[in-house]
């Protein structure tokens, strides 16, 4: 597929629905449950919360995205470590990545276990960042 410079405006805010229905479920399902139970399941369903974000716009164009350690490259990195590299934040050769300017502050060879906190941060930052260069 070619890169994408512009995703429609309707199509980011479908997405940021999206995220935001499975915060909703997360919340209510958490009502319920054990807090042993939630702190188990929780860096799972955030994790895989990162694979999504990153999956709904893998083919934004890299040159519009940047290499400056912004919100954009963060989700790359994070789902590329946890895909390729067992959930250990790996650095991405092509990103000027600073842990204490971005998003998360985690530093390379940290393992990913985000919680809610991280994440809501993390996919605020993500749809500001795509808004501003891709919407």
């Amino acid at each position: 597929m070619l890169s994408i410079n512009q995703y429609p405006k309707d199509y980011i805010a479908a997405c940021r629905d999206k995220m935001e229905a499975q915060l909703a479920s997360y919340r209510k399902l958490i009502k319920t449950a054990d807090t042993k139970s939630v702190d188990a399941f929780a860096p799972h369903f955030f994790n895989h919360l990162v694979l999504v974000l990153e999956t709904n716009f893998v083919h934004r164009a890299r040159g519009r995205e940047g290499k400056d350690g912004n919100p954009l490259n963060e989700v790359r990195m994070l789902a590329t470590s946890l895909l390729q590299h067992d959930g250990v934040l790996t650095m991405d050769k092509t990103i000027k990545y600073k842990p204490a300017e971005s998003v998360l502050k985690l530093m390379p060879g940290t393992e990913i276990k985000l919680n809610e906190a991280a994440f809501v941060a993390l996919s605020r930052a993500f749809f500001a960042e795509i808004e501003a260069k891709f919407g």
